[in-house]
Protein backbone atom coordinates (compact mmCIF):
# COMPACT_ATOMS: atom_id res chain seq x y z
CA UNK A 1 0.00 0.00 0.00
CA UNK A 2 2.89 2.34 0.61
CA UNK A 3 3.82 1.95 -3.05
CA UNK A 4 0.31 2.99 -4.12
CA UNK A 5 0.58 6.08 -1.91
CA UNK A 6 3.33 7.28 -4.25
CA UNK A 7 2.30 5.63 -7.55
CA UNK A 8 -1.29 5.81 -8.83
CA UNK A 9 -2.70 2.50 -10.04
CA UNK A 10 -4.84 1.72 -13.08
CA UNK A 11 -8.11 -0.15 -12.98
CA UNK A 12 -7.88 -3.68 -14.38
CA UNK A 13 -10.74 -2.84 -16.75
CA UNK A 14 -8.54 -0.16 -18.34
CA UNK A 15 -5.20 -1.98 -18.23
CA UNK A 16 -5.62 -5.74 -18.27
CA UNK A 17 -2.86 -8.12 -17.20
CA UNK A 18 -1.06 -9.22 -20.39
CA UNK A 19 2.19 -10.83 -19.24
CA UNK A 20 1.75 -13.88 -21.45
CA UNK A 21 1.91 -11.91 -24.68
CA UNK A 22 4.63 -9.56 -23.45
CA UNK A 23 2.92 -6.30 -24.39
CA UNK A 24 3.56 -3.93 -21.51
CA UNK A 25 2.02 -0.50 -22.03
CA UNK A 26 2.72 0.92 -18.58
CA UNK A 27 4.27 4.14 -19.89
CA UNK A 28 0.97 5.12 -21.56
CA UNK A 29 -1.06 4.90 -18.35
CA UNK A 30 -1.23 7.55 -15.66
CA UNK A 31 -3.23 5.74 -12.98
CA UNK A 32 -6.63 6.48 -11.49
CA UNK A 33 -6.50 5.01 -8.00
CA UNK A 34 -4.35 6.51 -5.26
CA UNK A 35 -4.03 5.88 -1.55
CA UNK A 36 -4.19 8.91 0.70
CA UNK A 37 -3.85 7.04 4.01
CA UNK A 38 -3.06 3.60 5.41
CA UNK A 39 -5.34 2.79 8.35
CA UNK A 40 -4.44 0.30 11.05
CA UNK A 41 -7.18 -2.04 12.26
CA UNK A 42 -7.53 -2.52 16.02
CA UNK A 43 -5.92 -5.88 16.79
CA UNK A 44 -7.98 -8.68 18.31
CA UNK A 45 -11.39 -7.24 17.40
CA UNK A 46 -13.88 -8.93 15.09
CA UNK A 47 -15.96 -5.74 14.91
CA UNK A 48 -12.94 -3.63 13.93
CA UNK A 49 -11.84 -6.02 11.17
CA UNK A 50 -15.38 -6.30 9.81
CA UNK A 51 -15.66 -2.50 9.79
CA UNK A 52 -12.41 -2.23 7.83
CA UNK A 53 -13.56 -4.86 5.32
CA UNK A 54 -16.85 -2.97 4.92
CA UNK A 55 -14.74 -0.02 3.69
CA UNK A 56 -13.02 -2.18 1.08
CA UNK A 57 -10.37 -4.88 0.66
CA UNK A 58 -8.24 -5.15 3.79
CA UNK A 59 -4.69 -6.49 4.02
CA UNK A 60 -4.40 -9.15 6.73
CA UNK A 61 -1.56 -11.39 7.82
CA UNK A 62 -1.89 -15.04 8.76
CA UNK A 63 0.10 -18.10 9.66
CA UNK A 64 0.01 -20.07 6.42
CA UNK A 65 2.60 -22.76 7.21
CA UNK A 66 0.23 -25.30 8.72
CA UNK A 67 -1.58 -28.04 6.81
CA UNK A 68 -4.87 -26.54 8.05
CA UNK A 69 -4.22 -23.51 5.85
CA UNK A 70 -2.19 -25.03 3.03
CA UNK A 71 -4.57 -27.93 2.39
CA UNK A 72 -7.79 -25.89 2.60
CA UNK A 73 -10.40 -26.74 -0.03
CA UNK A 74 -13.77 -25.69 1.41
CA UNK A 75 -15.78 -24.85 4.51
CA UNK A 76 -14.80 -22.53 7.33
CA UNK A 77 -11.38 -22.85 8.95
CA UNK A 78 -12.11 -22.76 12.68
CA UNK A 79 -9.07 -24.59 14.00
CA UNK A 80 -6.62 -22.70 16.21
CA UNK A 81 -3.93 -25.30 15.48
CA UNK A 82 -2.99 -23.41 12.32
CA UNK A 83 -0.93 -21.13 14.58
CA UNK A 84 -0.41 -17.42 14.99
CA UNK A 85 3.10 -16.81 13.65
CA UNK A 86 2.31 -14.52 10.73
CA UNK A 87 4.21 -15.35 7.56
CA UNK A 88 1.78 -14.52 4.77
CA UNK A 89 -0.11 -11.37 3.70
CA UNK A 90 -3.48 -11.83 1.99
CA UNK A 91 -6.62 -9.77 1.35
CA UNK A 92 -9.87 -9.97 3.32
CA UNK A 93 -12.65 -9.06 0.90
CA UNK A 94 -15.84 -9.86 2.79
CA UNK A 95 -17.49 -11.64 5.68
CA UNK A 96 -20.59 -13.69 6.38
CA UNK A 97 -22.30 -16.21 8.62
CA UNK A 98 -22.87 -19.87 7.88
CA UNK A 99 -24.58 -22.32 10.23
CA UNK A 100 -24.18 -19.77 13.05
CA UNK A 101 -20.43 -19.31 12.48
CA UNK A 102 -19.15 -15.85 11.52
CA UNK A 103 -16.28 -15.90 9.03
CA UNK A 104 -14.07 -13.73 6.85
CA UNK A 105 -13.81 -14.26 3.09
CA UNK A 106 -10.14 -14.00 2.17
CA UNK A 107 -8.50 -14.00 -1.26
CA UNK A 108 -5.14 -15.73 -1.33
CA UNK A 109 -2.35 -14.98 -3.79
CA UNK A 110 -1.66 -18.64 -4.65
CA UNK A 111 -4.07 -18.69 -7.59
CA UNK A 112 -7.45 -20.20 -8.32
CA UNK A 113 -6.20 -23.79 -8.08
CA UNK A 114 -5.64 -23.37 -4.32
CA UNK A 115 -8.45 -23.44 -1.76
CA UNK A 116 -11.96 -22.65 -2.91
CA UNK A 117 -11.12 -21.05 -6.29
CA UNK A 118 -8.36 -19.01 -4.63
CA UNK A 119 -10.38 -18.06 -1.53
CA UNK A 120 -10.60 -19.26 2.06
CA UNK A 121 -13.21 -18.72 4.77
CA UNK A 122 -11.64 -18.11 8.18
CA UNK A 123 -13.78 -18.09 11.33
CA UNK A 124 -14.14 -14.68 12.97
CA UNK A 125 -13.39 -15.11 16.68
CA UNK A 126 -12.23 -12.51 19.20
CA UNK A 127 -8.55 -12.30 20.12
CA UNK A 128 -5.66 -13.02 17.77
CA UNK A 129 -8.07 -14.91 15.52
CA UNK A 130 -7.84 -18.17 13.64
CA UNK A 131 -4.44 -18.41 11.91
CA UNK A 132 -3.64 -15.07 13.59
CA UNK A 133 -5.85 -13.14 11.16
CA UNK A 134 -6.69 -10.39 13.67
CA UNK A 135 -3.16 -9.46 14.72
CA UNK A 136 -1.96 -7.14 11.95
CA UNK A 137 -4.38 -5.65 9.43
CA UNK A 138 -4.51 -2.43 7.41
CA UNK A 139 -6.86 -0.88 4.88
CA UNK A 140 -6.36 2.05 2.53
CA UNK A 141 -8.27 5.28 2.16
CA UNK A 142 -8.40 5.70 -1.61
CA UNK A 143 -8.99 8.74 -3.79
Amino acid sequence: MQYVEQHAQDLESEYAYTARDGSCQASTHTGKVTVSAINTVEAGSVAALKAAIANGPTSVTVCALSPVFQQYTSGIVNDASCGTQMDHAITAVGYGTEAGVDYYIVRNSWGASWGDAGYIKIAAVEGVGICGIQQTSVWPTTN
